[in-house]
């Protein structure tokens, strides 16, 4: 007998991927046209994957294709898999390639005299660099598209090491007409009542973080217009419809303000890596992203005067 014993199901992860996507689509032939296969191949392959699992995974009807129970309970079992798979697809290549490392920065971020510091250093590595968009931090670095990523706080931190490099105070954005401008500080009580604006599929936590929702005393923070991007938040505050807190940077435009907010936590830039990564690369990174990433970027002007907008 085998010490090795085999698994009760071998499955074909490509019959798990096309099982996913029919599940996505509901309909066998958008999901083949997606697919780029027939809708005949199609459903010969679902057949075989419901024989391996001895069961139906879809009622199929004249009005589309809908999952059974059993579906139901696959579904997100078989994501998982795909992206465990992934996971250790990744991971191999990782450990067999450590003379590579990817660093990753979402907006507003400078992250070049660390990474010429690491080039110096290991001239013989590949060190590429990747930008990133704010929503996709942690599942860049778990997914192994980046090794390194510069960003700020908060975010989700499971299966990451986080390595603190600098503060950065909270300030808030009004326009020049606005009843605090000209102020040297504000605090929570002055804008008690002031709208604040939320953006479309924000995290939670990241959008209470600037938003600062709730309030100490428990209060939840006045609700403004819904935006879409960064530039629709700068324009709320630019007409007067909502304030906006993000970090002191100077104005972003010349009708606006930016006024030191009292009594809140700064906002924490960090290099966040995957917990126990053994690529010699990333400690060496974090090195230098800690002697040079310390809130100035010595290839351009001051970072008071740079556009530093995550909030």
């Amino acid at each position: 007998m085998s010490e090795f014993p085999s698994p009760q199901v071998l499955f074909d992860l490509r019959l798990v991927w096309y099982f996913t996507v029919v599940a996505e689509y509901r309909h066998f032939r958008r999901a083949a046209e997606a697919l780029h296969t027939t809708q005949p191949s199609l459903s010969r392959q679902i057949r075989r994957l419901e024989q391996q699992l001895g069961t139906r995974l879809f009622e199929r009807t004249p009005h589309g294709n809908h999952l059974t129970q059993a579906g139901e309970v696959f579904l997100p079992l078989a994501t998982a898999l795909l992206h465990r798979a992934d996971q250790a697809a990744a991971h191999t290549r990782a450990a067999a390639r450590p003379d590579r490392i990817t660093v990753g920065y979402t907006p507003g971020f400078i992250i070049t005299a660390a990474v010429r510091a690491l080039r110096r250093q290991h001239p013989g590595a590949e060190v590429a660099t990747r930008h990133l968009a704010v929503p996709d931090r942690p599942r860049a670095l778990l997914d192994h598209r980046v090794d390194a990523l510069v960003t700020r706080l908060p975010f989700a931190t499971d299966g990451l090491e986080v390595t603190p490099l600098y503060d950065e105070p909270r300030v808030l954005l009004v326009p020049l007409e606005h009843r605090l401008a000209g102020r040297e500080s504000v605090t929570l009580d002055d804008i008690a009542d002031e709208p604040l604006p939320k953006v479309r599929g924000c995290d939670p936590m990241v959008s209470a973080f600037w938003r600062i929702d709730p309030r100490p005393d428990g209060r939840p923070a006045p609700d403004g217009p819904l935006a879409e991007t960064t530039e629709d938040l700068i324009e709320l505050a630019a007409t007067g419809q909502a304030v906006f807190i993000t970090v002191a940077a100077g104005p972003v435009r010349p009708d606006l303000t930016a006024i030191p907010l009292e009594g809140v936590e700064p906002s924490r830039v960090v290099l966040a890596t995957r917990a126990r990564d053994r690529n010699p690369l990333v400690a060496a990174f974090r090195a230098h992203a800690r002697a040079h990433l310390t809130g100035r970027d010595p290839t351009g002007p001051p970072r008071s005067l740079q556009r530093r907008t995550d909030g």
